[in-house]
C-alpha cells in the first residue's frame, strides 16, 4: 500500500488500516519507528475523539429570544 507524501508532510492512511485500526475522523494516531526502522501506527490509547464540534458547547445556551427582523434591524444599524 503505497501513498504520497504531500509538501506539507501529511499522508492519507490506507483504508485497510484505517479500518483494522477502528480509526474514525478527529480519533487520534500514535507513530513510533521500531528498531528495524519501521514505522509503527497505533490508534492512541485514551485520547479518542479531539473536541466535540465547536457549536456544542453553546448550542441551547441563548437566553435572549430575539426574532429574525429585530436582530437584522440590529445588525445593519436600522433603529
Amino acid at each position: 500500500m503505497a501513498t504520497t507524501m504531500t509538501v506539507k508532510g501529511q499522508v492519507t492512511i490506507p483504508k485497510k488500516v484505517r479500518e483494522a485500526l477502528r480509526l474514525a475522523p478527529g480519533d487520534s494516531v500514535d507513530f513510533d519507528v521500531n528498531r528495524e526502522g519501521q514505522v509503527v501506527v497505533r490508534k492512541a490509547a485514551g485520547k479518542g475523539r479531539a473536541t466535540r464540534d465547536r457549536f456544542d458547547a453553546v448550542r441551547g445556551k441563548a437566553t435572549v429570544k430575539w426574532r429574525t427582523d429585530e436582530l437584522m434591524a440590529l445588525l445593519r444599524g436600522n433603529d
